[in-house]
């Protein structure tokens, strides 16, 4: 039996309900079926050289329609070819199609009716009955790995690769002899959004998904400050935004900086407002206001991280009042100006999700112009590195797989971050669209997968040197760091890569020519720091943290080398690749 009619035959014995069933039988007749006249009126015909899709077929119009249909066996002349099975429905015809909204006032339907597609059980169903309809499929441990389906309308195929792309795959349609092929293969893209937030990539490599991906996961959050869900108040005839901070930040390194406003607020009716002030030279800017030294002696006598305290990070956003003859004039005047730009009532802060970041561009910096200045390099430049490297990849020998995560400064919790089983559906998902997912399938392939955590590294910085032991520490233009381990202290949360999978990447990069650094966070009981790297080597995959090296590590403007960032990519290259 091939590949393809096992796939079948379990579709087939699959136990689904009448929704479903009607789904899979207006996707097989749309495909596959033919409506005729004789002297006793309209009949449907269908056919098919598989005895289990037509048994299928047989038992579906039965149970849903009451009808007896007829079924017929031609036999072939030709040697060693199929029969042919013919189902034909004399009764009910026309209700049957009229039911499954093929057969319209306007006419025939050739492609899915909105209501026949609009959950997701029905439009998978939709797709099952076209694949059980002229599907095929290459077994995904061949080096050929292909799925296709078939129509003579283009339409319909439009519609099929449209409902594919629906569950993120990336179908293409081609026209081979008359006829229009909808398919995906080897070396096809595949992506998940996730709420906007965090993003799953992955290009289907030669080799048998089974024997594991390569992985490099990033995240997209950095430190920033929140929006209060009520956030505006006036104090002294100026206007405020109470801010909550996110991830783990020096309070003080916020103040006096220019700040834009990013995020989106979405109103009761569901319409979404995107918010982004203070990037354009055009657009006004925030600050936080701080005490002039004259008057800060108490200020200054404080320690360091109880210089600024949280609720004291307030955002002044204006001063002129709408009428002085009312109270919280600059408030009201603050609330018309938002209300005329963007068509939002105070209440709809409580359902936002708005952000505070520099409003200070990425900037070359040095004299020789080898680094880059600026916020967020924690995590965005291995997200710039990693999915930049993506691109540069065809047809991998293993799946290649690419994380953007979120949450991850503030413990990659949520159903954005890392912790979350979302990913999990994402591998899964894939799985069940190559037909080979089974019980703990998806287990077995994470435990014969690697990783490489792309997460910045602490670089050494000599103003600061005594919190780091010069041996083990990172240097800006080196090259990509290696983290064997990260955590605190005793190695406390760590994700300890083995020394054999430390071995295979040195191995990678020098045989790829790719500069590299191997070293830890920091002096043993100085601190510590952690990234996603333990959360995917929890479910059996080799990590190792991979990324590069910054100075000053969750400010508002953090630098990193040129080169540091080519090594990266360059890195990351060499991983998918090999």
């Amino acid at each position: 039996m091939s590949f393809t009619s096992e796939i079948k035959k379990e579709i087939c014995k699959e136990e689904i309900d009448a929704q479903m069933m009607k789904a899979q039988l207006c996707a097989l007749f749309q495909m596959r079926a033919s409506l005729h006249m004789n002297w006793q009126g309209m009949y449907l015909s269908f056919q098919t050289e598989n005895a289990t899709i037509a048994k299928h077929v047989f038992q579906i119009m039965k149970t849903l329609y009451d009808v007896d249909p007829r079924l017929s066996v031609l036999k072939k002349m030709q040697l060693k070819k199929n029969n042919i099975y013919r189902i034909q429905v004399f009764d009910k015809a026309q209700e049957i199609l009229e039911d499954l909204q093929i057969l319209t006032d306007s006419g025939l339907r050739y492609t899915p009716s909105v209501k026949m597609v609009r959950s997701e059980k029905m439009a998978r169903a939709y797709l099952q009955g076209c694949f059980l309809a002229s599907g095929s499929i290459n077994s995904p441990k061949s080096s050929n790995y292909h799925l296709e389906m078939s129509s003579q309308e283009k339409d319909l195929a439009l519609s099929v690769q449209k409902l594919m792309q629906r569950f993120y795959l990336p179908a293409k349609v081609i026209e081979r002899k008359s006829v229009y092929v909808v398919y995906i293969k080897a070396g096809d893209k595949i992506y998940y959004i996730n709420h906007e937030k965090s993003m799953y990539l992955a290009i289907i490599g030669k080799d048998n998904i089974e024997n594991g991906l390569n992985i490099i996961g990033s995240h997209a959050d950095s430190p920033r400050l929140d929006l209060k869900p009520n956030p505006l108040y006036e104090d002294s005839e100026l206007a405020f935004f109470k801010t909550h901070y996110y991830g783990g930040i020096k309070k003080y390194q916020w103040t006096t900086i220019p700040l834009a406003i990013h995020g989106v607020i979405v109103k009761a009716n569901g319409e979404k407002v995107e918010i982004k002030i203070g990037e354009d030279e055009t657009d006004p800017i925030f600050t936080i206001t701080d005490l002039l030294p004259h008057l800060a002696q108490d200020q200054m006598e404080k320690k360091l991280k109880n210089g600024i305290d949280g609720e004291d990070l307030n955002l002044l956003v204006g001063s002129i009042p709408y009428d002085k003859e009312i109270t919280e004039a600059v408030k009201l005047n603050i609330l018309n100006i938002l209300n005329e730009k963007y068509g939002i009532t105070e209440v709809d802060f409580t359902s936002s999700e708005l952000e505070l970041v520099p409003a200070m561009p990425c900037r070359s910096m040095g004299f020789d112009s080898s680094m880059v200045a600026g916020y967020g390099q924690d995590d965005k430049i291995c997200v710039y590195a990693s999915l930049t490297a993506l691109m540069k990849i065809d047809n991998p020998k293993k799946t290649a797989v690419c994380i953007i995560s979120d949450k991850e400064e503030i413990g990659s919790m949520g159903n954005t971050g890392m912790e979350s089983h979302v990913f999990d559906t994402f591998i899964a998902e894939i799985l069940n669209k190559m037909g080979i997912n089974k019980p703990n399938l998806l287990d077995k392939v994470f435990c014969k997968s690697k990783m490489l955590s792309a997460d910045v590294d602490a670089a050494l910085d000599p103003i600061y040197a005594s919190v780091s032991e010069r041996n083990n520490a990172s240097y800006l233009g080196k090259g990509v760091g290696l983290n064997k381990y990260t955590g605190a202290r005793g190695k406390s949360g760590a994700s300890d890569a083995n020394a054999e999978f430390v071995a295979e990447i040195r191995h990678i990069f020098e045989n790829n020519n790719v500069k590299y650094q191997v070293s830890e966070l920091g002096k043993v009981d100085v601190g510590g720091g952690g990234t996603i790297a333990y959360i995917l080597a929890n479910k059996g995959v080799d990590v190792i943290d991979c990324g590069v090296p910054i100075l000053s590590m969750h400010s508002p403007y953090e630098v990193s080398s040129k080169f540091d960032l080519y090594s990266a990519y360059q890195g990351y290259i060499a991983f998918w690749k090999n």
